[in-house]
């Protein structure tokens, strides 16, 4: 086949053309923007004053009393050694026997407890047995003296080197998580 002088250097001109185009790009910068406000937003004060509100300000305070809407219940004790103290004597579970599901806080106690405090409750997790963290009482420690509000109450705070697991498990759950510590603690006591 016979291309003329013509034809090829219209080839080579489309070649320039096309090496001069992909030659110019950067992948490291966006080359044009074609719809600018997605990229660069224009910015809104987020806290303006209005005249909508009572004292001109957008973000209002919930009324008082009020609780967030869903599972969230209030827990008025305070994360102190004497808050600690009251729940341990006075905070009782609101699960009545056919409400605790031992099964459902087996599972959340392996998920949330059980790398630390052992699978049996025994104090001798994987962390402890790797000794990435020492000092994990079991739970049939005779200084523990451990309840069912005190258990909650170091589920909802933490205590010593345990962070809070308040965000992590709802209230429910951590009534399931109390109800398994202490079957566990019973099972280590027989």
């Amino acid at each position: 086949m016979h291309i003329n002088m013509k034809t090829s250097l219209k080839y080579i001109v489309v070649l320039v053309v096309l090496v001069g185009f992909v030659s110019c790009q950067k992948n490291s910068r966006p080359n044009y923007q074609y719809m600018p406000n997605m990229y660069e937003s224009v910015g809104y004060e987020a806290y303006q004053e209005s005249d909508a509100f009572a004292n001109g300000v957008e973000a209002q305070l919930p009324a008082e009393g009020t609780i967030p809407r869903g599972d969230f219940m209030p827990y008025e004790i305070e994360d102190t050694n004497e808050g600690y103290d009251l729940a341990k004597t006075s905070l009782k579970s609101p699960l009545d026997s056919t409400q605790v599901d031992y099964e459902k806080g087996k599972v959340l106690y392996d998920i949330y407890c059980g790398i630390c405090h052992g699978t049996k409750g025994n104090g001798k997790g994987k962390l402890v047995e790797r000794e990435k963290i020492l000092g994990v009482p079991s739970y049939d420690d005779a200084g523990r003296a451990i309840t069912a509000g005190s258990i909650y109450h170091v589920i909802y705070y933490g205590k010593n080197t345990m962070g809070s697991y308040a965000n992590q498990l709802n209230e429910n759950e951590r009534w399931q998580v109390v109800a398994y510590v202490e079957k566990l603690k019973a099972d280590l006591e027989k």
